[in-house]
């Protein structure tokens, strides 16, 4: 295989927005010797396209404006903390869509409000890509068996 097709085996992995999308993008790509910077970019880009997506689907955004209306309830009960280093953790910690109807009801727009949802999302996409990365290389070794 070239690595055009690989790269495009990974970055259709990397589009599974639950389930084991990352891991299984992440040991494909290593399989195929591609560098954790290129998965990176192609993790980047399967972010970019489903936001698009997302966009576009009526249903997804009725989850989104569920998400915003549940996240100001939560916020008038504790207290608005939204600067942008809380809303890049909820996109860490929950998933991009969470932290873009985060970024919404705290007054963020499009553009800022995407990449606050794209800063958390890459954030999760190292932590999990290293662990992986880690454990695998481990395995290999025999370290851990």
């Amino acid at each position: 295989m070239n690595a055009l097709q690989n790269s495009w085996e990974v970055f259709w992995l990397f589009t599974i927005p639950i389930g084991g999308g990352i891991p299984a993008g992440v040991l494909l790509a290593q399989s195929r010797s591609i560098a954790w910077p290129w998965m990176m970019v192609l993790y980047f880009f399967s972010d970019v396209l489903l936001t698009r997506v997302a966009s576009r689907v009526a249903f997804l955004g009725r989850v989104g404006e569920a998400f915003r209306l549940s996240f100001q309830k939560k916020a008038a009960r504790y207290g608005h903390v939204t600067g942008p280093f809380a809303l890049v953790m909820v996109a860490f910690g929950v998933d991009p869509m969470s932290g873009r109807a985060a970024a919404k009801a705290a007054g963020h727009g499009f553009v800022t409000g995407w990449m606050i949802a794209i800063a958390g999302d890459m954030m999760y996409f190292a932590v999990l890509m290293v662990l992986v990365r880690r454990l695998r290389n481990g395995m290999r070794r025999g370290i851990g068996s």
